[in-house]
């Protein structure tokens, strides 16, 4: 059976990140589990409409409630602010990580739309290039420069007390937004276009009809619902590592309810074709693969231990060098000119950043799309022409949710 507990490896630059050479534990257990159980398993593949109607009614809710607290007390819209449109707003938050996968309908085109109406409450237009990165994520999950999850090593060195790291939790959505543009630059798509189009025409319609309140409400909701709100304890819980040797982690209580199930996390990472109403199903069928894990009681709790422990902090994740893990792909990275640069200055960081996103959006069309279940038709072209999959295979795959059916070929 997969523990998920990795060697550890000396940190080749000083950074205090927990380095491991080993791969990603996902993909392992996944295999283990569909051959254990693999009948059952596909059969919760798929998708889930309840989710569209779930978030069309929290839209209407918070357009509403924005429309009600235009001619209040700027101290009640604060307060609203943090109680209401924070939970709502990350309750959107949440569902822009389900729709990601393609989980609410079955053609991608009416999930990329529902991603972007969804995205009108949250002020910030991120639906398009969430979709991207939260991908990216789990391409390569702990891989330095790949996932963009990770804290960067400014982070680190900043936020390293109680003080600085509850300012930190106080703005965390901001640089959970602004990091991904940083470490890991991608291109402007059409898609882009219309999300940025729509969401700041909205904007400028609550603005010029409602006034400064409503719009205010809505964007305070966005980064305090992402702070230090019970809800938004899931972006430390996942996959900071409070327990040493497992890199993610599920939370199994009420709150749940409130984001699509994304507390579990383990369960998702090893099936992102599992829609959230399912994933209870999920750890039925295989319990033993899930309940002896460490798993979190409290998201309130988390944040708490976060600020407050001196040995927690941004630098509480899993890296790996490598998505294999293995002995020759650390060495690599450690000898790499990427990891030489960050430790004797800037001079060459720029080059190195720029080879490896190159090296790592060629890994992206091989096995590691295979492994991980998010292939893209795309992709899977790519895959095609390099063998990783035969051309008869590819013809098969329609969506994300398909992947499980397509083996490497031989």
């Amino acid at each position: 059976m997969a523990t998920g507990r990795p060697d550890y490896m000396e940190d080749p630059v000083g950074q205090k990140f927990h380095w491991v050479t080993s791969g990603e534990p996902h993909a392992m257990r996944r295999r283990e589990i569909l051959a254990k159980y693999g009948s059952e398993v596909r059969k919760l593949y798929g998708y889930d409409h309840k989710t569209a109607w779930v978030v069309m009614a929290v839209i209407v809710t918070q357009f509403f409630v924005s429309w009600y607290v235009k001619d209040l007390a700027w101290w009640k819209v604060m307060v609203a602010a943090y109680v209401i449109s924070g939970t709502l707003n990350q309750n959107l938050f949440t569902a822009q990580h389900e729709i990601s996968h393609y989980l609410a309908f079955r053609t991608p085109s009416l999930n990329r739309w529902l991603a972007i109406i969804g995205n009108l409450p949250l002020v910030v237009p991120v639906a398009v290039k969430f979709r991207e990165y939260h991908h990216d994520h789990h391409l390569f999950l702990g891989v330095d420069g790949g996932d963009v999850d990770l804290p960067t090593l400014i982070e680190a060195r900043i936020f390293n007390n109680t003080f600085m790291k509850c300012i930190y939790g106080f703005i965390y959505l901001v640089f959970y937004g602004v990091r991904p543009l940083w470490v890991r630059p991608k291109k402007v798509t059409g898609g882009d276009v219309v999300n940025w189009v729509l969401v700041m025409g909205c904007n400028a319609a609550i603005l010029y009809f409602w006034g400064l309140k409503s719009l205010v409400y809505l964007f305070a909701g966005s980064i305090l619902g992402g702070g230090l709100h019970p809800l938004a304890g899931h972006l430390i819980a996942e996959h900071y590592q409070f327990e040493k040797g497992q890199e993610t982690y599920s939370y199994y209580g009420p709150l749940n309810l409130l984001s699509y199930n994304v507390g579990y996390h383990n369960e998702h990472h090893d099936f992102p074709q599992i829609p959230h109403t399912r994933l209870y199903r999920l750890k039925e069928i295989a319990p033993e693969y899930y309940t002896n894990l460490y798993q979190h009681t409290s998201w309130t709790w988390v944040i708490y231990k976060f600020i407050t422990d001196p040995k927690m902090g941004p630098w509480s994740r899993m890296h790996r060098a490598s998505r294999d893990g293995t002995e020759q792909g650390n060495k690599k990275f450690i000898e790499n000119k990427c990891v030489k640069a960050i430790a004797v200055g800037p001079g060459d960081v720029e080059a190195a950043k720029k080879a490896k996103a190159a090296a790592l959006a060629k890994a992206a069309a091989t096995t590691a799309a295979v492994d991980n279940g998010v292939l893209t038709p795309r992709t899977t072209r790519q895959a095609a022409r390099t063998g990783v999959v035969t051309k008869g295979e590819a013809k098969h795959i329609r969506s994300d949710s398909a992947v499980e059916n397509v083996q490497p070929a031989n």
